[in-house]
């Protein structure tokens, strides 16, 4: 145990992205010291990244910061999928995710906006971005990271702190320094990115996905009228050139019938595919595109990273506040690993299949795509299987060793299902999750046990009426599920049991951040 860490810092972040901002937070609502730095001179004026998912929003509200977020992206209500210029179906998000989350939608928020706000929020709570300041190296030693980082004016400056977090991104310091391995590979094409403003009947305030002969084109609706960001393909290339706008494949755009009347913004990048070969080494971690990177196919890189972060922080908190062991550490790998490795080959296959040239894969999402994807959407397990796995939903650590029991359809390591609640106190069963820490809930009536093994626990314990809802929704009545501080179900216990729940504290040598 380590009941008060005597650094300064506790944990230092290197990177400023969406990923360290959002540890940053976490970790300072949790009361830990941290200090956050970064090498560019400023946040990001442009970004790949738009696509803000259900799981990602849900997390915010834990921290209190959805509604700002919602309030400065913009909703997208429904997904096109076009092929070859024809429409082959229409997803709409309320429809596939209103019984799942209460952000049943794409949040389209440009990563340059995102960050800033992340910024904000952050320097609000004391906390201030470092800029133009640079890691340069650290060792592990005597308990603690010791190093040197560049500061803005040039000088060397010796830093220690309890723990290090790289979110420096794919050519990341932190894991070259600690000599992790970064398998994968490198996709021929080359994809673009642009903002531009733009008219034609697909600028309706929805997603629109094409897929063609060669071209892959993915249209963002963004704030303002007539704007949106623009990602595709260019093609298959090998000689070095400095891509323009004019340089791009009309093909897709010119079968929407979208107009680009001008370009505000426009880049073009590298498509990988990596996994880390480790998440941490001792006292040092990677997390987002560090340690995992992949296609933009489906959006969801920037909110895995975001999803590393919080599994990091509660952990870190609990360990640095004396509530946990510091092997507890040890599970942000196993869970996130996992996770990277499942996402990187879904979005791999996926990828490779809309941008393949070979006749079999063209024939396919050409002929079977259009006839088959409407077919499929008639059924509503699949359409909620579908937004489950696209919003992150879906996402689970049922593997984890802090991962135990089951009661109805929920498994320990499964994310807390959201129900709407008759409670006086809480409008649904998420609002308690604000509180960043352990909780008990069960729906239905509580037994008096488990009343005071929670009291004696110094553990909350909600308790929610009953409802048809919640059995729909997989939760059985009375049961009891122990959840942990990031919203995932720790204990599912059918029998309700006070001994269960306290054991599940002792064996993991834990307790709840008080």
């Amino acid at each position: 145990m380590n009941p008060s860490s005597p650094h300064a810092t506790e944990v230092l972040i290197v990177g400023a992205g969406p990923t360290g901002l959002v540890l940053a937070l976490w970790l300072t609502r949790r009361g830990v010291r941290v200090r956050i730095l970064d090498k560019t001179p400023e946040p990001g004026t442009s970004s790949r990244a738009v696509g803000v998912q259900a799981r990602t929003l849900e997390l915010y509200h834990q921290l209190g910061i959805a509604a700002e977020a919602i309030a400065r992206g913009r909703p997208a209500p429904a997904a096109n999928l076009w092929v070859a210029g024809k429409k082959a179906a229409r997803f709409s998000f309320s429809d596939m995710g209103a019984e799942i989350t209460p952000f049943p939608y794409a949040l389209v928020f440009p990563q340059d906006d995102h960050e800033n706000l992340l910024v904000d929020l952050l320097a609000e709570l004391g906390v201030d971005v470092e800029r133009r300041t640079e890691l340069l190296s650290f060792n592990q030693i005597n308990g603690c990271v010791r190093g040197e980082i560049k500061r803005p004016d040039g000088n060397l400056e010796k830093f220690e702190a309890a723990y290090l977090a790289g979110c420096d991104g794919a050519h990341s310091t932190v894991r070259e320094i600690l000599q992790i391995g970064f398998a994968g590979g490198t996709y021929a094409h080359r994809c673009y990115v642009a903002d531009v403003q733009a008219r034609g009947a697909v600028m309706n305030g929805e997603m629109h996905i094409a897929v063609d002969t060669s071209d892959f084109l993915v249209i963002f609706p963004l704030k303002g009228e007539g704007r949106a960001r623009l990602i595709g393909t260019v093609g298959d290339e090998t000689e070095l050139k400095k891509f323009m706008w004019d340089d791009v494949g009309k093909g897709a755009i010119e079968r929407l019938r979208l107009t680009v009347e001008r370009v505000n913004w426009f880049s073009t990048y590298r498509v990988h595919h990596r996994v880390a070969d480790h998440f941490h080494h001792g006292r040092a971690f990677v997390l987002g595109d560090a340690a995992h990177i992949h296609s933009p196919v489906g959006g969801q890189g920037l909110n895995a990273g975001i999803g590393d972060a919080v599994n990091l922080a509660w952990k870190l908190a609990a360990v640095l506040r004396g509530r946990a062991a510091v092997a507890l550490l040890d599970s942000y790998e196993r869970e996130r690993i996992a996770f990277a490795r499942r996402l990187v080959t879904t979005t791999d296959r996926i990828f490779a299949g809309v941008t393949s040239s070979r006749i079999f894969d063209r024939q396919m999402r050409l002929n079977l795509v259009p006839w088959l994807m409407p077919w499929l959407f008639k059924f509503a397990p699949v359409r909620h299987a579908l937004f489950r796995t696209i919003s992150q939903a879906a996402v689970n650590y049922r593997h984890s060793r802090l991962s135990t029991g089951r009661a109805g359809a929920i498994h320990g390591g499964d994310r807390l299902p959201w129900v709407k609640t008759i409670s006086a106190a809480f409008a649904d069963n998420f609002s308690p999750l604000a509180s960043l820490d352990w909780q008990v809930h069960v729906y239905g009536n509580a037994a008096d046990a488990i009343k005071v093994m929670c009291a004696e626990q110094k553990v909350a314990l909600h308790v929610f009426p009953w409802q048809p809802e919640m059995g729909r929704a997989g939760l059985q009545r009375d049961a009891v599920y122990l959840i942990r501080p990031d919203g995932y179900v720790g204990l599912a216990d059918a029998a309700a049991s006070a001994a269960a729940v306290a054991n599940y504290f002792t064996e993991h040598r834990f307790l709840p951040l008080s």
